[in-house]
């Protein structure tokens, strides 16, 4: 394991996990937290045997409640930047042809609902608390919005937003934010039942076609039909390809190379 002062990075079997390590602040993001996740990210795909993300926070009590805004945590805007780091964390994330999984052990407010956003699918504890609390203290989730427009019904979301009122798991879960809610005692037999359900399957598939799915993601129909109808027959020529077309027809488990 390989520990930062506020992220864990760990290979386990198939699947990489970032964990947010500041339990005492609810994992709140800080520059440094940033950039430990970014490593996780970057370490995951340099990695050939690693086949999904799990991203999570250290305790039971907080996923992450966003931003640490006590004086002197170190978040600040510089000015002089065209992009924010938080702002290209959730781009790098975009960009993942990885398939990630949010762990939510706890509560998941303003930047942390980001993270939630930034992962493919998400399992989370039946005690966690959700919310965008940001006009609470005179600022708006803008960059939160990007991912979580895609996610939430519109009218959902602007309520969340202007209200700023918190809301559980089930709410998360009844308006796509979620996949799955369970006990928190049963949160880590789902990741890993979810996790069994990806990493067996062809990481050049998945690969492809998470990209895929980001390029369509903007594209009118016609667009979109005619950019997908060039990537299937692509598809069709890697090795992954031909493997699973000989796995079904001789009956046996597929051998993955990932190309």
């Amino acid at each position: 394991m390989t520990e930062q002062p506020w992220v864990l990075l760990e290979r386990r079997g198939a699947a990489y996990w970032i964990t947010l390590n500041r339990p005492d602040k609810r994992n709140a993001l800080n520059q440094a937290v940033i950039d430990g996740i970014r490593a996780g990210y970057a370490n995951a795909h340099a990695d050939p045997q690693v086949r999904a993300i799990v991203l999570t926070g250290s305790g039971e009590k907080a996923f992450c409640a966003g931003a640490d805004l006590q004086p002197g945590a170190g978040f600040a805007f510089d000015y002089a930047q065209p992009t924010t780091a938080y702002a290209d964390l959730l781009r790098l994330a975009a960009n993942s042809t990885l398939p990630s999984i949010a762990r939510i052990n706890g509560v998941c407010m303003a930047g942390g609902m980001g993270l939630l956003c930034m992962a493919d699918m998400a399992v989370t504890a039946d005690h966690a608390r959700f919310g965008l609390p940001e006009v609470r203290v005179g600022v708006f989730p803008m960059q939160v919005l990007s991912l979580m427009q895609r996610l939430v019904p519109p009218r959902v979301l602007r309520e969340w937003c202007i209200t700023g009122e918190p809301f559980d798991a089930d709410v998360a879960r009844e308006h796509g934010l979620v996949n799955y809610v369970v006990p928190a005692a049963e949160l880590d037999a789902k990741v890993d039942w979810l996790l069994a359900r990806v990493v067996d399957k062809s990481p050049t598939a998945i690969r492809r076609g998470k990209a895929a799915m980001r390029a369509i993601e903007a594209m009118s129909f016609e667009q979109a039909i005619a950019y997908t109808e060039t990537q299937i027959g692509t598809l069709a020529l890697t090795e992954d390809a031909r493997e699973g077309m000989a796995a079904f027809n001789e009956k046996r488990p597929p051998r993955w190379t990932g190309r």
